[in-house]
């Protein structure tokens, strides 16, 4: 997990002078609540992060990949690109 989320961390925490840890990403990716306080580095992980990365961090968390999609459909409605885990 370490390798995985130093990778993303990186992405989804510079942008937005974050510093989210890797459970703490889990939870906003998984959880719409738990999204709406760390909207930009969620959304991050769903637009920046190349779509192998996220299932593995997903995986490596042990996150319900249904949540997550739940949570990737919301952004997909803010967004007018795809999200690759909104499918």
């Amino acid at each position: 997990m370490v390798h995985v989320a130093s990778k993303i961390l990186g992405t989804v925490n510079a942008p937005y002078g974050a510093n989210l840890s890797a459970y703490q990403l889990a939870a906003a990716i998984s959880d719409i609540e738990a999204a709406q306080s760390a909207m930009g580095p969620a959304f991050s992980l769903f637009s920046e992060v190349s779509p192998q990365l996220q299932l593995s961090f997903v995986s490596e968390m042990g996150l319900p990949h249904d949540k997550v999609r739940r949570v990737a459909k919301h952004f997909q409605t803010l967004c007018p690109f795809p999200l690759p885990l909104a499918k």
